[in-house]
Order: C-alpha cells, then sequence, then structure tokens
C-alpha cells in the first residue's frame, strides 16, 4: 500500500510539473490511463468469450507497451516515445484492433478515435499533421479491407460484438475525460502559477531596484549576475526548473546590501579596515532578510555563501569546497566576472580577454574549478562582448553628444565593425562662427576595451593601435594601415536636411571583412568612400568619433542583421596570409579569432597520428592564442556541421572543455623540466614548431597525447553513448596550422 501511494505521489508531481515538457505529461497520462484500460479489458474479455487470439494480443500488447514507457521514462526518451507511440498506434494497434475485434460490428470504430485524439494532444509540429493526414487514410484502407475481405475479420456473438462496443465507447471516454481534464486543469493550474511566479518576480525586482538606487556604481548587477548564472547552469547539465531557481536567488545575492551604510557602498577610494568588516556583513544581513521565504529556502543560502571561496579564505564562515553550497558556488564565479567587466568608482570596465586570465588564475583558489572553466567556455564563445555592463545611452557607445574644442579632445567610446553594415547617424554643428570651422572626424583603431588610448601606460597594456584618421571633407592619416583609398561622388540626398544652416547632417556606413574596412560619409553634397587596407585580418576594428571646434549630437546607430558577403569590399592590398605553403593530407589553415576555421574531421582509429606546423599570429598575446584539438560528431564530418556533438576541445596551452551529457573527460597537465614560463611559450608560438597527437582508441574511450614547449598534455575521453563515427578536427585561435600529415 505504501509503495502505491509513493508511486501516486511521484507520478502526481510529475504529472503537474512545469518544468517538463506538457507533451511529455500527456503522454505519461495517456500511457498511464490506456495501461489500465488494457488490463482491466483482458479479464473482462475472457469474461465475455472473446477469441483467445484477441486475449493473448491484448495482453502482450500491454505488456510491452508498459515495459517501453518504464524503459523510455529512465532512459529520458519520451519525446522520442511519442513518436514511435503514434506510429505503432496508426499503422499497427488500431488495424489489428479492428480485425481481431469484430471489425465496424464491434467497438472497433469507437476505439479508431484513439489515434486521432492521441496525435492532436500529444504530438506537436509538422509531424502531428503528418500523422493526421496517415491516421485518416489507414482508417479508410481498414474500412475497405474490412468490407471487401471480411473472412480477415474475427467477430463475435451479437452480445459479444454489443458489450465490447459499450466497453470500447467506455474506455475511450474515460481516456479522452481524462486527458482533456488535465489540459484543462493544467490551463487553470499554470495561470495560477503565473500568476504567483508574477507577484513574485516584481518583489524581487523592487528589491533589487532598492539596492542598484543605493549602490550608484553596481547598476544592473544584480540582473546580469542573475543572466550569467542562469547560463553557467545551463551549461553544468542543471534542469529548466533548477536553472530558473538558480537564476532567481542570484537576482537577490546583494540584498543584504539594503542594510550598509551608503556612504560606505560609494565610498570612491579604498575602503578601511572597519569599513571592510561593515560591507562584509551584507552576507548576514541578506540571509536575515530572505531566511522567512520558507517556499525559496536557496534565496538565503545563495545571499549568505556567495563570498564563500573555494579554498576557504572566503567570508562570512570560510567554507571550503564542497561545503560550500552548489548555488553560492554558481553565482560566486558570475559575480566576479560581472564586478570585473563593469565600471567602478575607482576604474573603467576591466577588457574581457585579462577577466578570461584572472578566472584562469582564481581556479581552484577563489573559484570552483568547474564552474570557473564554463564561464571560461562562455567568454571563449562571447565574441562580440555581449556579456557586460551596457551603457544607459545607447548611441556613441556611452554618450549623447561630443564636445570637441580640439580634435581629439573629445572620443566616443569605440564602436565595433563587423561584417554586419553599420548605419550611423548624426548632426553636427560647430561651436566657434568661423568658415571652416565644425568639422567632425573618425579615428580608426583597436584595443582590448575598445577604447581611444594616449596615455603610454593604457597604450601598452590595453594593446592600443591606431591604424588612421578619417576627416569627413575626404582626407585622410594613414598610421598602423598598409592603405588608405579614397573616391568621392555627389551626394543623392541634394543637400542639409537641418532647418538651422550651421547644422550639418551626416551619415555613415561602416563595415569590416576580413583586413578590409569600407566606410562611406555622405554629408549632403559630396559621397566619400574610404576603403582601409588592415595590417592583418586578426585585429578588431573601432571607430571613434570625434572632431574639431564641432558638437555632435542626435546620434543614431543601426546595424543590420545578414552579414555582407566576403567579396564585398574591393581589395586596395593583397590579403597578408602565413599558410602559403605546400598542403600536406589537409588544407592548411588560418585562424583569425575563436574557431573561425577548421579543418575536414578525420576518422579516429587505434593509433592514428596528426602532425602539423604551428604558428601563432603576430597579432596574438594571450596563451590561448593556440591551436585546439576539436573531438566530435557530426554527419558531414565538419566541426559544428549537422547534428553535431562535440565531446572534447583541447587547447594547447593545457585547457580543455567538453560538452555536458555527451561525453566525460580526464585531463593531465603536466609541465616539463624544460618549461621556463608562459611569456616563454608564447614567444615559442609566435615562432612557430612541429607538433604531433597521438591517439589511442578503446570501443567509446579516446586517448589524445602531445607535448608543446614544455608542457605534456594527456586527455582521456569516454563518450557516454554508443558511436562508431568519432572525428578529430584542427582549429584554435589566432595560429596558422600547415602541413597537416596524417598516419595511421
Amino acid at each position: 500500500m505504501k509503495a502505491i501511494l509513493r508511486f501516486r505521489k511521484h507520478y502526481q508531481k510529475y504529472i503537474y510539473d512545469s518544468s517538463i515538457d506538457v507533451k511529455d505529461r500527456s503522454f505519461m497520462l495517456f500511457s498511464f490511463t490506456v495501461l489500465v484500460a488494457l488490463f482491466l479489458a483482458i479479464p473482462f474479455g475472457m469474461i465475455m468469450h472473446e477469441p483467445m487470439t484477441a486475449t493473448i494480443s491484448t495482453f502482450v500488447g500491454a505488456v510491452f507497451f508498459l515495459l517501453y514507457v518504464i524503459f523510455s521514462y529512465k532512459r529520458n526518451t519520451i519525446k522520442r516515445a511519442r513518436i514511435v507511440i503514434s506510429l505503432i498506434l496508426v499503422f499497427a494497434f488500431l488495424p489489428a484492433m479492428f480485425f481481431l475485434n469484430g471489425g465496424v460490428y464491434g467497438g472497433t470504430p469507437i476505439w479508431l478515435l484513439l489515434g486521432t485524439v492521441y496525435i492532436t494532444l500529444i504530438i506537436d509540429g509538422r509531424f502531428k499533421f503528418i500523422m493526421l493526414g496517415a491516421n485518416f487514410i489507414v482508417n479508410i484502407i481498414t474500412w475497405v479491407v474490412g468490407y471487401y475481405h471480411p473472412e480477415f475479420i474475427t467477430e463475435y456473438s451479437v452480445w459479444g460484438n454489443y458489450y465490447d462496443s459499450i466497453a470500447g465507447l467506455f474506455i475511450v471516454s474515460i481516456i479522452v475525460y481524462v486527458l482533456f481534464s488535465f489540459q484543462y486543469n493544467l490551463f487553470r493550474n499554470e495561470e495560477e502559477q503565473k500568476n504567483v511566479r508574477r507577484l513574485f518576480e516584481q518583489t524581487a525586482m523592487a528589491l533589487v531596484n532598492a539596492i542598484d538606487a543605493k549602490d550608484k556604481y553596481t547598476h544592473g548587477h544584480s540582473s546580469r549576475v542573475a543572466e550569467y548564472s542562469y547560463m553557467i547552469a545551463e551549461y553544468a547539465g542543471l534542469s529548466h526548473k533548477e536553472c530558473d531557481e538558480i537564476y532567481h536567488i542570484a537576482l537577490l545575492h546583494d540584498v543584504g546590501k539594503i542594510g550598509i551604510d551608503e556612504s560606505i557602498i560609494n565610498k570612491p577610494g579604498k575602503l578601511t579596515r572597519e569599513e571592510f568588516e561593515t560591507i562584509k556583513q551584507h552576507p548576514v544581513l541578506g540571509s536575515q532578510i530572505l531566511d522567512s521565504i520558507n517556499e525559496y529556502p536557496g534565496l538565503s543560502i545563495g545571499a549568505r555563501y556567495h563570498h564563500e571561496r573555494y579554498d576557504g579564505k572566503g567570508y562570512p564562515e570560510g567554507l571550503k569546497g564542497e561545503d560550500i553550497p552548489e548555488i553560492a558556488r554558481i553565482i560566486s564565479v558570475a559575480d566576479a566576472y560581472d564586478a570585473m567587466t563593469s565600471k567602478r568608482s575607482y576604474r573603467e570596465a576591466i577588457p574581457q580577454q585579462t577577466v578570461r586570465e584572472e578566472i584562469v588564475k582564481g581556479t581552484g583558489t577563489q573559484f570552483d574549478p568547474k564552474y570557473a572553466k564554463i564561464m571560461q567556455h562562455l567568454i571563449d564563445l562571447d565574441s562580440e562582448y555581449k556579456m557586460k555592463e551596457m551603457a544607459e545611452v545607447k548611441e556613441l557607445e556611452g554618450k549623447s553628444e561630443l564636445i570637441c574644442k580640439e580634435f581629439r579632445s573629445d572620443i566616443s567610446r569605440g564602436i565595433w565593425l563587423t561584417q554586419e553594415i553599420k548605419h550611423i547617424r548624426f548632426s553636427c554643428e560647430p561651436t566657434e562662427r568661423q568658415s571652416g570651422n565644425g568639422l567632425p572626424a573618425i579615428i580608426l583603431f583597436d584595443s582590448l576595451d575598445g577604447r581611444y588610448h594616449e596615455n603610454e601606460f593604457d597604450v601598452k597594456n590595453l594593446y592600443y593601435f591606431e591604424y588612421g584618421v578619417i576627416w569627413f571633407d575626404g582626407r585622410t592619416q594613414c598610421n598602423g594601415a598598409r592603405k588608405i583609398k579614397v573616391e568621392d561622388t555627389l551626394s543623392i540626398r541634394h543637400g542639409n536636411t537641418s532647418e538651422d544652416k550651421n547644422i550639418d547632417f551626416y551619415e555613415i556606413d561602416a563595415v569590416k571583412c576580413d583586413d578590409h574596412i569600407l566606410i562611406v560619409v555622405d554629408n549632403g553634397i559630396k559621397k566619400y568612400s574610404f576603403t582601409v587596407a588592415l595590417p592583418d585580418s586578426s585585429r578588431f576594428a573601432y571607430i571613434g568619433v570625434t572632431g574639431e571646434r564641432c558638437r555632435i549630437f542626435d546620434v543614431n546607430i543601426e546595424s543590420e542583421k545578414e552579414p555582407i558577403f566576403d567579396d564585398y569590399i574591393p581589395r586596395i592590398a593583397e590579403r597578408i596570409s602565413y599558410i602559403n605553403v605546400p598542403n600536406g593530407d589537409l588544407e592548411n589553415i588560418q585562424i583569425d579569432g575563436y574557431r573561425t576555421v577548421s579543418t575536414k574531421g578525420v576518422s579516429i582509429t587505434d593509433g592514428m597520428k596528426i602532425t602539423f606546423h604551428t604558428m601563432s599570429l603576430p597579432t596574438s598575446r594571450l596563451i590561448w592564442h593556440c591551436p585546439y584539438i576539436d573531438i566530435f560528431y557530426s554527419a558531414n564530418r565538419e566541426s559544428k556541421g549537422d547534428d553535431y556533438k562535440e565531446y572534447a576541445l583541447i587547447r594547447l596551452d593545457g585547457e580543455n572543455w567538453e560538452a555536458i551529457g555527451v561525453a566525460t573527460n580526464k585531463l593531465t597537465v603536466t609541465k616539463n623540466d624544460d618549461f621556463i614560463g608562459w611569456e616563454e611559450w608564447k614567444e615559442a608560438n609566435k615562432k612557430g614548431y612541429d607538433c604531433t597527437l597521438s591517439f589511442t582508441r578503446h570501443d567509446n574511450v579516446i586517448t589524445t597525447v602531445t607535448e608543446n614547449c614544455g608542457i605534456s598534455i594527456k586527455n582521456e575521453t569516454t563518450i557516454i553513448e554508443e558511436a562508431d563515427d568519432v572525428y578529430v578536427s584542427l582549429s584554435g585561435d589566432q595560429c596558422a596550422l600547415t602541413n597537416i600529415r596524417i598516419e595511421r
């Protein structure tokens, strides 16, 4: 009896769990109801003296159905089971019921409705309509065959047919009633849950806004930490429901700051020891505030422990390792990332690549290695640097207007140029009423933080590099670019659009493709086309809007959604290539950015070796600017191709990434006696060296071994599912791979 009650409780919890696909829950409810009906039909059929073939077929079908449902639930393949059962219902079970249970004279016509009900409520997408059509066609064929060949039908007695019709009507009615009642109750319950959730979210946001209002330097911090925490949890393989809970827990992690004096929170300089001790109380205060919310116990846990460190040197309790709740370990990484990528009173936001290095340094000390690695992976995927504090004013990347007294006295934050055309529109008026004044200009540059720099220290540490200057009267100054070409035509705008004759209106279209930039400036009289050949294709390019004795305002920036085609910009200089040497067994590749190019996949066999020459590009400056080894499966053998599954991504600096749920990896990295240090390692990569990768494969276990510049790497990949075809391809970040040879 206790087992039945436990099953009922578990089953009911599953059916009304909103984090599970409603179609999966409908399938389980349908399956349970049909199974009860099938097992009850067996003794009733015997009482009605139905043919033994019908009884046996019902029993076999019920047992098969039960075992398959249990298997699908255990293996979490319910989506596949929904499709399989629909195919069996339409093409096997219902036609068999028709011929074994009296045809049109028995209860089968009522049973045939079951296929339509099942498909309507449990199948979704285009497949639903395909199956409804197939069900209609199969029913027509079944009735026609039964009409012209009655000898195929096993009939009962008149009373048997009558009782079977009543039983079929009763059972199908119960199934329809249960499913439709579930759908109605589900809709009502979910509406109630939405209302409760809406109230909770509004309350949570009110608390977050109260924190933001108190701390002017952390506006939006809680929301961003919540988003990053959700992403980390999702990559860690947690369920949608668990990720959702972590989001709301992270949203309120700093609620204790409400109890800290504003003068301490907003102090621009370094805190005194006493002030820092006061700040350290906010996790405890937050826990006390949230502790009374019994429905969400994780709220107080996240608030209390998010400043604990993995090495035990955090606060308030000095917990260590996995003694720190998992929620807090996730929030800790997200919180630190946002703190570093956001502006503070005493510093600007730290460049994302520098932040990544800090997270690497803090792995195993400040951060849980598992979640630190996921954060590093998220940074690698964030090629457009969207994971950061966004300026309140969208245009000019943070400024609503520019007052340029002297040239470069006021410059906008960098507007990043990509393969999607940027449309920049603004008005400009002179600040001095003299002829020839009031001319805007553009500075083209690259830097780690996407900002213009003049200070020698910042230029060096943020890798500031200036390509050149473009004035809107057609003049140019070529600094680091290889060449700038100018062409001009008459504008089709026919003059200025402003009623004030002192105000000029400018339209700019700017785009980058490979190592060329095209900037088109239209001032209403002339249209200037500036084509810029960059030193290479690996660097980023930013526009800094500036001018001389002018005010720039009413700025609007929009970006096209689709990228331009590769030869959109006419070349004015040859492409800089580091792979103009003969190919090996695979084509040479030059990788200008994070995994922008990969080799064709090679099937991994036991004892296989891959040799190649690698050289980091001159623009490389970080340790992960090196080759990557991608172990994967895809239908077309291409990295990130059709049905792509990534089992391991191994970098030659000793990091790896594994896709959660499809494989496990055991990475061993050893620094040998000839390893001098990372700066020397980076220099060795720039000079180039020959590398050998060795592979062994035993069933689903693949071992990869390599050594380079004093680092030995061994990675053991265990693929969870059966996999006949596993491929390896080479990629990387800012490096050139040549003479790639395969040895088997």
